[in-house]
């Protein structure tokens, strides 16, 4: 069995459908229904008022930019993205819903240069369009050779882990689902008969006992067990009581690494009984670039997470973490004040879990 650390790359929110989608060389649809927005070009325009032309049609890696000659220098084993978009010609306006997401399923490669192990789809955009469009991303990923997690046909494909293949005959596995705090619609639950996400109705001892239960019954020895959740507000620092209580019940239950997502910005890291928790990855790629409000949490600002875990404990070794910025839908390198301003706000909240953060010369953050 496997003894040395399997590196994780780990993220928040991937959301390549609205302006990033119409940026790419092949854009779908660019209609829209929100309250004051009816063509995703807008988001386009806000970008590049902000911060200059972007020269599209771009290539499917522009979005990324400098994060994958990270990726490639770090070479995690596993790379875990939340895609909250759905991947979809579909016209099925989700009723209800102030904000729709989705990308031209030409438009895939852009999510395939980042060569993700597993996409997350427990969120509250990959039904945007519908369960015809959950359906058509689902046959979209899997046609493309790339895993999905937290979503399915049914309630058991929903619930399925991504088993993810490491050096030395170990494993990772994860497993995703959402909720309804982070906005994701309770009638979006996948049942034995209809498509759905996997949904938590509610962060209880049970549903953590029950997740736990689903982990401990595919697990192998040496295996690493992630569980990625979809939970909390945009917005805000705080770490409600019951997501803590519940990311504690799934490590004391056996979960290895719990990495939650929603946030618009990096939320606390906690290490409890000696596994990673992270509460909210922020955005990593988006289109809210030039949109006013919330400038006191420079959602602009994104963050990669590189976890180093034991197999068969689940310990954390290492969490380094690289500072990016956002420019004309576009990920650069985080200037040296910007990144000393990340720690800074990650250290600050992160105090009353007990995790410090500290800037190495080279501009990476790491966690102590």
């Amino acid at each position: 069995m496997r003894t040395d650390p399997v590196t994780l790359f780990l993220c928040g929110d991937v959301m390549l459908g609205r302006g990033v989608d119409q940026i790419l060389p092949h854009p779908g649809d660019p209609t829209l229904r929100e309250e004051h927005v009816q063509d995703a070009m807008t988001y386009v325009d806000l970008a590049e008022a902000a911060n200059g032309r972007i020269p599209w049609p771009v290539g499917f890696s522009w979005p990324w930019g400098d994060a994958l000659r990270v990726l490639a220098e770090a070479a995690p084993e596993v790379r875990v993205v939340n895609l909250e978009t759905s991947v979809t010609r579909s016209d099925d306006f989700a009723a209800g819903k102030a904000v729709n997401y989705r990308m031209s399923p030409a438009n895939l490669p852009c999510l395939a240069v980042a060569r993700p192990d597993a996409c997350v789809l427990a969120n509250n955009h990959v039904m945007d369009f519908g369960r015809r469009g959950l359906e058509e991303t689902l046959d979209v990923l899997a046609g493309a050779g790339l895993r999905s997690v937290g979503a399915g046909r049914e309630v058991g494909e929903a619930r399925r882990p991504a088993v993810v293949p490491v050096a030395g005959g170990g494993r990772v596995l994860v497993f995703a689902c959402g909720t309804e705090s982070s906005g994701v619609p309770p009638e979006w639950a996948a049942a034995p008969d209809r498509a759905g996400v996997d949904f938590v109705p509610e962060l209880s001892e049970a549903a953590a006992a029950e997740l736990a239960d689903r982990v401990r019954r595919a697990r192998r020895p040496g295996d690493v067990a992630v569980v990625s959740i979809h939970w909390g507000s945009n917005w805000g620092y705080h770490v409600p009581r019951k997501q803590t209580r519940f990311a504690h019940r799934l490590v004391d239950g056996g979960i290895d690494v719990v990495h939650g997502h929603s946030s618009h910005h990096p939320r606390p890291v906690e290490v409890y009984r000696d596994r990673l928790i992270l509460y909210g990855c922020g955005d990593l790629v988006d289109d809210y670039e030039g949109i006013p409000g919330y400038e006191e949490y420079r959602d602009d600002l994104r963050l990669l997470y590189f976890a180093s875990v034991e197999p068969g404990s689940g310990h954390l070794t290492g969490l380094r973490m690289v500072p990016l910025r956002a420019r004309r839908m576009r990920l650069q390198h985080a200037s040296e004040e910007d990144s000393e301003w990340l720690r800074g706000v990650l250290d600050r909240v992160g105090r009353n879990f007990g995790s410090r953060v500290d800037l190495e010369p080279d501009g990476t953050l790491v966690l102590r």
